[in-house]
């Protein structure tokens, strides 16, 4: 079969010694064609690196922008914004509930004043951003594109992706707000808005990421992670979306642990499981509606308080095991973060480890170099086979809804954590530091939270309620209650009330009266 067309980034590839490398090896299947086992550009990193996205924020805006301008320095190619608790739970900086967790987990946003602050000098029309933000997500993206439009930059030529995916806050994460329902009516406003007005913008993350850290197995992240994103297009085919208008711009999120060849054909298992679960189940016909994009981080839960230097390897292998399976972006995660968040010497660290990886290891110039593996290509079929079956036994249940309210997946991650914890506490699973190989250190040099970051917010956000027009925040804020009782699309509404300086507190505090809060 003929070989697409692509960019390179030289005009020949070969490794150290001189010899020539092939886009590829074996004809068992085509890089770039359905159904994606072996990557979904023909190309892949011979045409361009995959993006560098160091996962970033802490404090204030102001201390966040200035860490994103450090990571772009260094080489980063892509931006990707924590958020403290209060900003992912809905809460303003100064709510009770918030106190003690303003700015500490990310970046604490209240306004599109701390928004415009958070990007400020940084273009926004070149840069693409992740923003892992999930209850709030149509708000804060509501918000960034009030921001790009006051510095000029339109939303149609925002790229990014919002992670937006509410179902694994109930099996794994539990920063939710809103009962199920009307959280996915939010999430399939995203998609339905940025289908019209925001075509480079990806509207979902589908993250198995936390599933993983939650305790799941591999399989396990496949298949909850993909039941969870056939839940989402069928809501959005209810809404009235033609499946090939929005499926282009779902992405995915995923971890990457430490078993090297069971991690890399993970990845391939979840792009070819995808592929057949968009063409044969929801009849999507173009190319990029059946491609899996999808983003990895590096397993936090394997990096260990001790020896933290170590942690350097464990980054190191994830990362390889991500490069070989294909991924699109990917973050490394720093030695430190087992203790607290990164310092910029560690953060430059893993940006260095994923350059590293990129410029001299010789994995990116070969497609799917680890394809073709007798080892590799059993473990993408088991795992594609496992995890297909899992998917089945939730459909029986009803649909992932249905199987959360029945506690079906959590139980299922609590059981492999267990098992796992218990792997390592009897020693059958050896862990460097920990159960093995332990040597006394000192204490390392790690980040220190500013403690004074609270109360610099607070006055920040009575600043600006102080010199906003008070009228015009009651109108916006009227207007987004009265939609969301009507069921109209929130986004234009969520936008208003961003531009005229509403808080996200408030904001969520007219969602709850319409749509009340979920405990579990």
């Amino acid at each position: 079969m003929k070989e697409k067309k692509e960019k390179r980034r030289k005009n020949e590839f070969r490794t150290l010694s001189g010899i020539p490398i092939a886009n590829h090896y074996g004809d068992f299947e085509t890089p770039g064609e359905y159904p994606f086992t072996r990557g979904i550009r023909p190309s892949m990193y011979r045409g361009q690196f995959w993006t560098m996205r160091q996962y970033a924020g802490m404090g204030d805006a102001e201390e966040s922008n200035a860490r994103y301008k450090f990571l772009l320095e260094e080489g980063q190619t892509g931006l990707s914004v924590a958020f403290d608790l209060p900003t992912q739970l809905g809460l303003d900086s100064d709510d009770p509930l918030s106190e003690g967790e303003v700015g500490k987990v990310g970046v604490a946003i209240d306004t599109l004043d701390d928004v415009m602050t958070l990007f400020r000098n940084i273009p926004l029309d070149k840069v693409t951003t992740s923003m892992t933000i999930n209850s709030t997500a149509p708000i804060l993206l509501a918000f960034y594109i009030a921001c790009a439009e006051a510095n000029g930059v339109q939303r149609n030529a925002l790229g990014g992706t919002t992670q937006n995916d509410i179902l694994k806050e109930y099996i794994a994460r539990g920063t939710y707000i809103f009962p199920p329902e009307p959280s996915m009516k939010l999430i399939t406003d995203v998609f339905e808005f940025c289908s019209k007005e925001m075509p480079k913008w990806n509207t979902i993350s589908i993250s198995g990421y936390h599933i993983r850290e939650a305790g799941s197995t591999a399989i396990e992240e496949v298949a909850f992670t993909l039941a969870n994103a056939i839940t989402y297009v069928e809501s959005a085919i209810e809404r009235g979306l033609d499946v090939d208008d929005f499926a282009g711009r779902l992405s995915f999120f995923f971890n990457c642990h430490m078993d090297f060849f069971e991690e890399a054909a993970k990845f391939r298992a979840a792009r070819r499981l995808w592929s057949k679960i968009m063409r044969e189940r929801f009849h999507a016909k173009k190319e990029r509606s059946l491609q899996m994009r999808f983003h990895t981080q590096t397993a936090g839960s394997s990096l260990q308080a001790r020896q933290i230097d170590v942690n350097i390897v464990r980054t190191t292998i994830s990362a390889l095991a991500a490069v070989c399976g294909g991924t699109q972006s990917l973050h490394t995660n720093s030695r430190d973060e087992a203790l607290a968040l990164p310092t910029e010497e560690s953060a430059r660290i893993a940006l260095r480890t994923q350059q590293v990886i990129a410029h001299e290891s010789g994995v990116a110039d070969v497609v799917d170099p680890l394809g073709g593996s007798y080892f590799v290509e059993h473990l993408t079929d088991t795992i594609e086979k496992e995890a297909k079956t899992l998917i089945e036994k939730i459909d029986e249940l009803g649909g992932m809804k249905k199987a959360i309210e029945l506690g079906f997946p959590q139980k299922a991650i609590r059981d492999s954590s267990y098992s796992y914890q218990k792997s390592i506490e009897t020693g059958e699973k050896k862990i460097v530091g920990i159960n093995c190989f332990r040597t006394e250190e000192p204490s390392p040099k790690i980040f220190r939270f500013d403690p004074s970051v609270s109360e610099r917010q607070i006055k920040r956000l009575n600043e600006v309620k102080s010199k906003r027009d008070l009228t015009k925040v009651k109108n916006v804020l009227d207007a987004v209650e009265s939609a969301t009782r009507a069921g109209e699309n929130l986004m234009p509404f969520f936008i208003e009330a961003g531009r005229a300086k509403a808080s996200i507190g408030e904001i969520c505090s007219r969602l709850k009266k319409v749509f009340g809060t979920y405990k579990e």
